[in-house]
């Protein structure tokens, strides 16, 4: 029971707890964002001793990724005693599915300098729970436990939780496993009903002042459609110590 299974050092096999919301032949591209992170991570840990930190993840999103078996590559490109810029690509059959572009910075002491005016949400146990297969098929939303409070249609705070790992009998951090959940912001608190208007996401950037703690990933969302088939999905990222970063979505708007 998880999302991945790594077969090699480089190679993964989907579950099907991976299986999308839009077509459920193809990855709900969430676990595999997680996935690159975690890629990341690692390549790093291998590479140096020193702690780097992840202060941007900033991944596009190429195309729809089969629930398949899928490959992943990093590559420094830009390398630092300080400071990192690293690449991780996840293919399917020989093509790019997914690019991340991750920062990476080596951690300081400035616990006493700590502050953000960002408003805190309720916590998890103060939200009520929600059930979001009620508007979304696919084995990964299924797989989630959500705690929502809804203001409006394209307006909400919620929590998101998951019991599976990211990969099956393998340790990740707390920081990949939240990655593994952002791109689920996109369809928590929609505008439009998804039967009548798709609005997939074609990238996910998020920054991070906060290493993140926990299980619960906290969201407070909002969704804006232009009107040139544009639209924007912004969350401020919480975990249950208060927020720690911020996450943007561009959406390509498609009624009918």
């Amino acid at each position: 029971m998880a999302y991945f299974e790594r077969i090699d050092e480089h190679v993964f096999r989907a579950t099907e707890h991976v299986s999308g919301a839009w077509e459920t032949q193809f990855q709900h591209i969430a676990p595999a964002l997680g996935l690159l992170a975690h890629a990341v991570e690692a390549d790093c840990d291998a590479r140096r001793s020193d702690g780097l930190v992840i202060g941007r993840l900033s991944y596009d999103i190429l195309g729809k990724v089969p629930v398949d078996v899928v490959r992943i590559e990093v590559e420094v490109l830009r390398p630092g005693r300080t400071i990192e810029l690293v690449q991780a690509t996840l293919s399917h059959a020989g093509r790019a599915g997914v690019l991340l572009r991750a920062w990476l910075m080596r951690p300081g002491d400035t616990a006493g300098l700590r502050a953000t005016p960002l408003p805190a949400i309720a916590g998890p146990e103060d939200m009520p729970a929600w059930d979001p297969t009620t508007v979304w098929p696919g084995g990964f939303i299924a797989s989630v436990e959500v705690r929502r409070e809804q203001a409006e249609p394209g307006r909400a705070a919620f929590w998101v939780r998951t019991p599976l790992p990211l990969i099956r009998d393998e340790k990740v951090s707390d920081l990949a496993r939240m990655a593994g959940l952002l791109d689920i912001a996109n369809g928590m608190t929609v505008r439009a009903k998804p039967t009548e208007v798709a609005f997939p996401n074609l990238d996910l950037t998020a920054h991070f002042f906060s290493q993140p703690r926990g299980d619960w990933v906290g969201f407070d969302t909002s969704v804006a459609f232009g009107s040139e088939g544009v639209g924007l999905t912004t969350s401020v990222i919480h975990d249950v110590h208060g927020a720690i970063g911020a996450s943007d979505q561009i959406l390509t708007v498609r009624p009918g």
